[in-house]
């Protein structure tokens, strides 16, 4: 159906906030009177505007009239001093208004109307993105970037115009440039003067040899280069690959006039930075408690960052969701290890957080220290790791095992046969047994049987396998279905990772005005190290316990990280961590996540917020895109967890 959203200019007055409608405290000063008072010159002094519009006349939109004498040029602020993104002093605030290529459309329209801002970042990108747009990138060189970006934007760019709100977002991909382009040529079709840079240098894959079958191979850069290019006055920074921090780091560090040697500062907002990245699963989405509050829309999170890199977390007012000490614990284990969580800004100790409540909606993120980053940056690698192809027969009624046992012979048989040129290299079968006895309907009396089969070779997985489970139908089991036709197999996906010294990555800010400014390496680095095992609290006293489901005491979240697979897990109270902490081993862990028993698991404890952080090495085989498991981002695994069964002290039940 037509694109019906209003565009910048034709929303009714009633939609828009007027200008007094705020405390002059939280409105942002640049740019935030309605068009319609402001002369069409825009004749505002010169610190009212921001600084840099040194573009060639022909880049910028008809509309930006002012004379050149007028107007600031991109050296009209030194390059390592503060910006003042922010309209209220020593506040910045920063919201997101996405966690991931698909998220809420419009989210972004919330942050830029839903109250004050002075940043709004968006984070579109994963290791499974990554290899989506080099897959279209090969279809299209000019493409590689996320096209739903640019649709967020035709009213975003006049709201946040408006509102003097710069936009930082890794919509870019594998092509900065070229959405920084097709930015530009939206802000002038839709007649909104924005000044427009990209940062770049992450995409390895020309002139290495990463082996075969690499279709992306991108470093993940730091902030330095965002706040390098908002220092130069930009309104909109587009990125490729940065870490999902450095959308936070960046315009942080250019508005408090942070170096690389700021530490504490940097690491704070990589926390704070962690915490907003996956936009509302730190508002109450996907949260373990989630029966507690109202979570059917959560809103989308903002951090207020200070001077001295400390933060508060919030969300807009009159939005749904909520944010308290546990949805950002939750957040902040969510894909992370140990106490070190390592970047190429800084290495932040995540051993150091210290969470308070600063309000209704508002818990504080303070005390976090951080280290000198490591010397070299990690690589995503994006490659086609061979074809799958999969069915799934569903089991009804009785004598669910025989019938499984049934159909996985009459299979094995029929790619075992003479005429079959080739087997698949891998066959896999799980039978999930969702069927109740007595069912009241039919799809509660039956179970699903999933086979799954890899290889090289395409054919392998198409013909010889779609026909074999087709030429079944009338000859197998009774009430013999499957979910869905099978299909010819399709290309998956494996990821990896790879490291490469800081220095020989060309982190890149392309400033508004064309200038290419090469950004410097950290003049100190650090190895990682491990961090010895903090003390834990006294366990609690002998006493009675109760059989009863884990996640009564302790909440839970994970995620995957390439292969392997995290797990958080905390007390939301001092005598429930006093057990877990003692309770939850490793060996405890294998015994409750069977599938764990012959893979590695690392612990690492995090006293401060009464958290155990797993990670079990390899249970994702290659990664989300080769969709080894049947969740293959391990995004349930800790619910799984919390609803296996303890012994629990009684007194916390």
């Amino acid at each position: 159906m037509p694109d019906t959203r209003p565009t910048p200019d034709s929303r009714p007055a009633t939609d828009r906030p007027t200008p007094d409608s705020r405390p002059a405290t939280d409105r942002p000063t640049p740019d935030s009177r309605p068009a319609t008072d402001r002369p069409a010159s825009d004749s505002r002094p010169a610190t009212d505007r921001p600084a840099s519009d040194s573009r060639p006349a022909t880049d910028r939109p008809a509309s930006d009239s002012r004379p050149a004498t007028d107007r600031p040029t991109s050296d009209s602020r030194p390059a390592t001093g503060p910006s003042q993104l922010g309209a209220t002093p020593g506040v910045l605030r920063i919201g997101n208004a996405s966690g991931f290529y698909g998220d809420r459309f419009d989210a972004l329209r919330e942050m830029l109307t839903g109250g004050p801002l002075d940043v709004v970042t968006g984070d579109y990108l994963a290791e499974l993105t990554m290899l989506i747009l080099g897959r279209d990138r090969l279809k299209n060189p000019a493409s590689g970037y996320a096209r739903t970006f640019l649709r967020q934007l035709e009213e975003g760019l006049g709201l946040a115009h408006d509102r003097g709100v710069r936009i930082v977002a890794n919509a870019g991909g594998l092509n900065p440039a070229g959405l920084a382009s097709a930015v530009r040529e939206l802000a002038e079709r839709v007649g909104v003067p924005v000044r427009v840079a990209h940062v770049e240098g992450d995409d390895l894959l020309a002139g290495r040899d990463w082996g075969a079958g690499v279709l992306t191979a991108n470093a993940y850069l730091g902030g330095a280069g965002i706040a390098h290019c908002l220092r130069a006055g930009a309104d909109i920074v587009v990125t490729g690959r940065v870490t999902d921090a450095a959308l936070v780091t960046g315009p942080a560090a250019a508005h408090f006039g942070w170096g690389p040697d700021d530490l504490d500062a940097l690491a704070g907002a990589v926390v704070a930075g962690h915490v907003l990245e996956c936009g509302t699963q730190a508002t109450g989405g996907n949260y373990a408690f989630f029966r507690e509050h109202d979570v059917r829309r959560p809103g989308f999170p903002l951090a207020e960052l200070h001077a001295d890199g400390s933060a508060v977390v919030t969300k807009h007012p009159g939005t749904g969701g909520t944010v308290d000490i546990g949805t950002v614990t939750a957040q902040l284990l969510y894909e992370t290890g140990g106490a070190r969580y390592a970047g190429p800004d800084v290495t932040a100790r995540l051993d150091t957080v210290r969470l308070t409540t600063d309000g209704p909606d508002r818990v504080r993120i303070s005390g976090v220290r951080g280290e000198a980053p490591p010397p070299a940056l990690k690589v995503g690698l994006n490659r086609i790791g061979g074809w799958r192809n999969e069915i799934v027969f569903v089991l009804t009624g009785l004598d669910i095992e025989d019938k499984a046992r049934l159909v996985r012979e009459q299979i094995a048989d029929a790619l075992t046969a003479p005429e079959v040129t080739k087997a698949p290299d891998e066959v896999r079968w799980e039978l999930a047994r969702t069927d109740r006895p007595d069912a009241a309907t039919e799809e509660t009396a039956s179970a699903l049987l999933r086979l799954v089969v890899r290889d090289s070779d395409p054919e392998a997985v198409g013909r010889a396998v779609t026909g074999a489970a087709v030429e079944l139908a009338l000859g197998s089991y009774p009430g013999f279905h499957v979910t869905a036709p099978p299909g010819k197999g399709a290309p998956y996906g494996v990821f990896e990772a790879a490291y490469v010294p800081a220095a020989d990555v060309p982190h890149t800010a392309v400033l508004p005005d064309g200038t290419r400014v090469p950004i410097p390496t950290p003049s100190h680095t650090k190895s990682l190290e491990p961090v010895p095992e903090p003390p834990l609290p006294d366990p609690l006293p002998a006493g009675p316990t109760r059989r009863a489901p884990l996640g009564l005491v302790a909440g839970a979240r994970s995620g995957d990280k390439g292969g392997d697979a995290n797990i958080g897990v905390w007390a939301r109270t001092d005598e429930a961590w006093r057990w877990l902490a003692h309770e939850l081993t490793v060996d405890r862990l294998r015994q409750l996540l069977p599938e764990t028993v012959n893979l590695t698991v690392t612990r690492h404890a995090l006293p401060r917020l009464r958290a155990l952080n797993f990670t079990v090495e390899g249970l994702l085989g290659e990664g989300v895109a080769a969709q080894a498991r049947f969740d293959p981002q391990a995004k349930a695994l800790g619910e799984w967890l919390r609803a296996r069964h303890a012994d629990i002290p009684e007194v916390l039940l």
